[in-house]
C-alpha cells in the first residue's frame, strides 16, 4: 500500500457520535477475503491485522493517498501510522 497522509484520527465511541451510527459493522468481501467496515449507508477499508487479531486498540483515521487524492476511512490500530506517540493524557 502507498504511504497515507493521516488526516484525523478518532477513537470508534467518536467516530460513531459523529456520523450518528450505533455501530459499525466489520465484514469480509467473500471474493477477495478483504475486509471492510460498513456504517451506515457508507463503507470504509479494514487494515489487514484485523484478521489475525492484531487490532487491540482500533482507531478510525481519515486517509488521504497523496498519489491521487483519494480520501477514505480506515480502521486500523492505534499507533499504527508513521508518526510517534510521545503521550497519552
Amino acid at each position: 500500500m502507498e504511504r497515507l497522509r493521516f488526516i484525523e484520527t478518532f477513537s470508534v465511541a467518536e467516530f460513531k457520535a459523529q456520523k450518528g451510527v450505533n455501530k459499525i459493522e466489520v465484514k469480509q468481501n467473500p471474493s477477495t477475503g478483504k475486509c471492510f467496515f460498513a456504517f451506515g449507508f457508507e463503507t470504509g477499508a479494514v487494515s489487514s491485522g484485523f484478521l489475525s487479531g492484531k487490532i487491540d486498540h482500533p482507531v478510525i483515521s481519515h486517509v488521504c493517498v497523496p498519489e491521487t487524492g483519494d480520501l477514505f476511512y480506515l480502521l486500523h490500530k492505534q499507533g499504527q501510522s508513521n508518526v510517534t506517540t510521545l503521550a497519552v493524557l
